[in-house]
């Protein structure tokens, strides 16, 4: 009989495309069991084998002895993250068990540790920079994951990571029900007075889709951003923040325990490992290096972002008062006055973008600048898909007609997908079934959508969000490494966002927005006037966002520097390690952390101050560009050569000074956020 499970057996589309259509939720768990079978037995023939360990029969053997089962996972974790479904949700726990079980069954083996101990000892005899890496971070994978300890501390690890293995889906998970369960149902027309146009259209189609009259508001971005931004009913605001901001905190969905739960297991995972917090472990992987080296960062960034805040603030506070004499400026007050005080005194409203950012002809634009930039051609090819609203594209160089990668794009809310954006892999570029194939990636976002009046129009922060999920596309696109452990964007996290960050800054340039800012009925190109304020927009309010941001890289680093476990009450943790950055009232029944899935179902545990890191990076980087033409071809050049090709195959800083010429400085991020 025909085996049907389109995750074990090879696919046939072009590039190995993934057959969307043909994989059915029955297929994941057998495909992950036949994978890790077959994986077991390539590390079986590893440890069996006779001859003297050796880069190609120990190191290059275990970077490919997994391929079929990262394949699998990569596919059904796209699924969980951007189209979900409850069978997806209720095998999440035991996929992810299985997985850790597995990856601890390679880590903590003593036979295979030898061999790998071995190799690393004779690292000498390893002459290519690039499989010396990979020995590096294979050696140090297995140290750092348990291998020098004795049989009961890695039994003790195994339930440790068995048990966190469990808790970040069902944290996601508790977020996306909390996310789905809240709606402000609006009949009468005077209670939306004041919102723009392309919310009453989106929310006007929402409440037609639920058969129901007026409009439907929810807590997916595009209509919350919105909504509290505009909304002059301040009970309204009030209520659809308090729900924004308590997601996961009570009720059914409660997060408040699994938070608990898993920063104490971090806590005992560092501690067995012989490290005095989590953020120790992770951070001797990161640029920073050191928990002094973040800290710092944030006593360098906090003076110039709280002086800057509390200006800033003063300033709502009084229009707030004057205008509707408001005594306390509360969080859910604090975008709809803020953007009043924009209006007066940039004379310019946000809204008044939308008609030149209309989504096909941004998502052009993009491709635009990776084609003045890079050389690339994105050609649009229908390949099987998991929603009618994902667009998959070929991407070709343009001088040599050299296949790139495909590229998907899912830019559109929907209840099956969780908040936010990002980007994924895939397929990872580098050394599958004996070959060094092209990458398969994708951006996952939140945008506004059409509706009935309009097509998809979209907000000034939205193209930047695209412009940045595009520049991780880019990394993982251009990415030219032997092996996948190492290329694209498997670098270190307080790197990863310079590709994506830098990208943003595009955006800002009339040389970039003349490509592709059309008002979409007319054709006009998007005034000068509004291209300058677009400019004055990026530092307005720019002391408060980035106290915001201190703020979570601030709570990020709270739990991780615990050194023995927590037992006490999670929002006023909360709002002692936040107290600093506060300039606003905290409210009872929110939290951050609950809803925090960058710490507790993402990456960034103890990496979150990576995005405050790498704006160093992207503003010194862009600078660069700026002096010498922001679309010029030898520093673009350089910077895919030295940056984009070369994925984790040295460390960043050696990177970033073979594009740059010098270490980073931070005068030109003090300098963009008017600092200076």
């Amino acid at each position: 009989m025909k085996n049907t499970n389109y995750l074990i057996e090879k696919p046939t589309e072009k590039f190995l495309a993934t057959p969307f259509p043909l994989i059915e939720n029955s297929h994941y768990m057998p495909a992950i069991d036949e994978a890790i079978k077959k994986g077991k037995i390539n590390i079986e023939s590893i440890k069996s084998n006779t001859e003297e360990p050796n880069f190609d029969n120990t190191i290059k053997a275990l970077e490919t002895s997994s391929e079929e089962l990262d394949y699998a996972l990569s596919v059904y974790y796209c699924l969980f993250g951007a189209h979900t479904n409850k069978e997806l949700q209720a095998m999440s726990t035991e996929i992810s068990a299985k997985s850790t079980e597995f990856s601890n069954y390679i880590t903590l083996d003593d036979e295979l540790f030898k061999k790998v101990n071995f190799v690393y000892e004779n690292k000498s005899k390893i002459t290519d920079k690039e499989d010396l890496k990979l020995l590096e971070k294979t050696y140090l994978g297995f140290v750092r994951n348990g291998a020098k300890l004795n049989s009961t501390q890695k039994e003790e690890l195994r339930k440790i990571d068995t048990e966190l293995s469990s808790l970040s889906p069902k944290f996601s998970e508790n977020v996306l029900n909390d996310t789905n369960s809240f709606s402000i149902h609006i009949t009468d027309s005077k209670e939306v007075e004041g919102l723009p146009k392309s919310l009453l259209g989106l929310s006007s189609q929402m409440a037609k889709d639920k058969k129901l009259d007026g409009w439907l508001f929810n807590l997916q971005y595009p209509s919350f951003g919105p909504f509290i931004k505009f909304s002059k009913n301040r009970e309204h605001r009030k209520q659809i923040y308090m729900a924004f901001a308590g997601r996961a905190l009570n009720g059914d969905n409660s997060n408040k325990d699994l938070v608990k739960q898993i920063v104490n297991l971090r806590v005992k995972r560092a501690k067995l490992l012989g490290y005095k917090n989590h953020a120790e472990f992770v951070l001797e992987q990161r640029m920073a290096q050191e928990i002094n080296s973040v800290t710092g960062l944030f006593d360098k960034l906090y003076d110039p972002s709280k002086q800057n805040a509390l200006k800033e603030v003063d300033r709502v506070k009084t229009i707030a008062k004057e205008m509707d004499g408001i005594e306390e400026l509360m969080p859910w007050d604090f975008s709809y006055y803020s953007e009043i005080l924009k209006q007066k005194e940039l004379n310019f409203d946000d809204e008044n973008l939308r008609p030149y950012f209309e989504v096909n002809a941004t998502v052009k634009g993009a491709f635009d600048v990776a084609a003045k930039l890079y050389d690339l051609e994105f050609k649009s090819v229908e390949y099987p898909t998991y929603h009618k609203d994902v667009q998959t594209f070929e991407v070709y160089n343009k001088t040599n007609n050299e296949f790139i990668g495909l590229f998907y794009s899912d830019l559109f809310p929907r209840e099956s997908k969780r908040s936010g954006a990002w980007a994924t892999t895939l397929r990872n570029q580098g050394l599958y079934n004996n070959e060094v194939i092209r990458p398969h990636c994708m951006i996952v976002c939140n945008f506004s959508p059409s509706t009935e009046e309009s097509p998809s129009l979209l907000s000034l922060r939205e193209v930047q969000t695209l412009f940045h999920e595009f520049g991780h596309a880019l990394h993982m696109l251009l990415s030219k490494c032997k092996y996948t452990t190492l290329s694209g964007a498997n670098v270190y996290w307080d790197f990863v966002e310079l590709p994506s960050q830098v990208m943003e800054n595009w955006v800002s340039e009339k040389e970039c927005l003349d490509l592709f800012a059309k008002h979409y009925e007319t054709g006009e190109s998007i005034p000068e006037d509004y291209i300058t304020a677009i400019k004055k927009s990026n530092q307005f309010m720019s002391g408060y966002a980035s106290l915001r941001q201190l703020s979570l890289g601030a709570i990020d680093m709270a739990w991780h520097t615990l050194e023995n476990e927590f037992s006490g009450d999670l929002e006023d943790f909360e709002e002692k390690a936040m107290e600093k950055y506060s300039v606003l009232p905290k409210v009872k029944n929110t939290s951050t952390s609950t809803a925090f899935g960058h710490l507790f179902a993402g990456g960034y545990s103890a990496g979150y101050y990576s995005y405050k890191w790498a704006e160093i990076l992207d503003a010194d980087a862009f600078e660069y560009f700026k002096e010498n033409g922001i679309f010029n071809k030898e520093i673009a050049s350089k910077f895919k050569s030295e940056i984009l090709e070369r994925g984790g195959t040295d460390h960043p800083m050696t990177l970033y000074k073979n594009f740059r010429g010098r270490e980073p400085k931070p005068d030109a991020l003090m300098k963009r956020e008017g600092f200076l």
